[in-house]
């Protein structure tokens, strides 16, 4: 495998953790970008640009990230709370009169964050062309009728998280979130990163065409390690269950690889990013990269402190949020317990690790089955584990 880019000393590993992602697991094409204490040690990438295709990714390729792109957009309503902008404890309401309806003036903005909200479903889904406009989205959260009492439960809101979070940031900013990241993080911090690729981007062909992969034969003996549990298949197979209608929010959903779905802006799971640029915002959240640093420690406290623990009403596993971020936990193994971040369907994973000083961004354009924990994403957060526990801070 041609591996492209560096990593600094003592990070060897990571590299072969990468190169097996390509051999054993079916990698097509990925990019892994790690910084510590704000320098970059690693710089990866590899394959083809797009996962049919043969042109070779290049530095700077870029791919839609899914819902890894919730991470990124967790980021506003913290930064505006931390502002004095947002009351976190306020309800949504409050900012969004028309959301009110049907019994949900006692969701907080905490509950759109932590997935406690209690709606995670759309009883009308939207359309691909409909969920092109954001604020179609926000009118039919606001038109929902709650699944459970705000704040006793916590389910993952797949698609209805976006449009929660985008419409607060509209109501308290005057932008949509999309516009705000470029304004006011990736901007400043010169990443790679967009919700909402703009013309000139898309015409330059920075973003690569996705797709999905299947699932490589396990080794022998390991089958029962990657069979899912039967309840979380039959929640998935069974069209009535929070599972199925949360993601099935938009249906059908989008052409991934159209122009126009990479224009919009869903801060659930459209958000385009190079490696490098996914790893420098969660860098930035943590601490100061070439000037920059969005997170002050108190808003870093607030990001992954855990909100919601224990079996989720619709990933039907055991689940952990802070405000906004998956928390480390069986369903989503991060750096340690300290860490926060927000896998991607199907493979890519943002993170960081404050114990350690550690962000990662992993991209790919093959997507697997997977939902929260992708085997390749956990083969290089293992490698990098095995760097830095343990192993003091330069």
């Amino acid at each position: 495998m041609d591996v492209n880019g560096t990593v600094a000393e003592g990070f060897e590993p990571v590299r072969e953790a990468f190169v097996g992602n390509f051999e054993t697991l079916g990698d097509r094409g990925a990019a892994l970008a790690v910084y510590r204490d704000g320098h970059r040690v690693v710089d990866l990438w590899a394959g083809t640009r797009d996962v049919d295709g043969t042109e070779p990714w290049r530095r700077g390729t870029a791919q839609i990230v899914r819902s890894a792109t919730k991470g990124v957009a967790a980021a506003v309503p913290l930064l505006l709370h931390q502002r004095g902008l947002l009351d976190l404890d306020a309800p949504v309401g409050e900012y969004w009169p028309e959301f009110k309806a049907r019994g949900k003036e006692r969701v907080l903005v905490r509950h759109v964050l932590n997935h406690r909200a209690g709606l995670p479903v759309l009883d009308r889904p939207i359309t691909p062309e409909e969920a092109l406009n954001p604020a179609r989205g926000a009118e039919a959260v606001a038109a929902q009728s709650l699944v459970w009492e705000p704040g006793t439960d916590h389910g993952y809101h797949a698609l209805t998280y976006g449009w929660m979070l985008d419409e607060l940031v509209r109501r308290v900013t005057g932008l949509w979130a999309g516009e705000w990241i470029a304004a006011q993080m990736a901007g400043p911090l010169g990443a790679d990163l967009w919700l909402g690729l703009p013309e000139a981007e898309e015409a330059a062909g920075r973003t690569g065409r996705v797709g999905r992969l299947e699932t490589p034969e396990p080794a022998t003996g390991a089958a029962l390690r990657v069979r899912p549990k039967r309840a979380v298949t039959e929640a998935y197979a069974d069209p009535d269950s929070l599972t199925r209608r949360a993601f099935a929010a938009i249906t059908p959903f989008p052409d991934q690889n159209a122009p126009a779905y990479r224009a919009a802006a869903l801060p659930a799971t459209n958000g385009i990013a190079t490696a490098d640029g996914l790893a420098r915002v969660y860098a930035a959240l943590i601490g100061e990269v070439d000037g920059v640093r969005l997170f002050d420690p108190a808003t870093v406290e607030l990001a992954r402190a855990e909100e919601s623990a224990g079996p989720d009403r619709v990933l039907v596993v055991g689940t952990r949020f802070g405000l906004g971020y998956m928390l480390h936990g069986s369903a989503s193994p991060l750096l340690g317990p300290g860490s926060f971040g927000h896998p991607g369907r199907g493979g890519s994973l943002g993170f960081a690790d404050p114990e350690t000083g550690i962000a990662l961004g992993y991209v790919t354009n093959g997507f697997r089955k997977t939902v929260t924990a992708d085997p390749r994403a956990q083969a290089l957060v293992r490698a990098v584990r095995s760097v830095v526990v343990g192993q003091q801070r330069p």
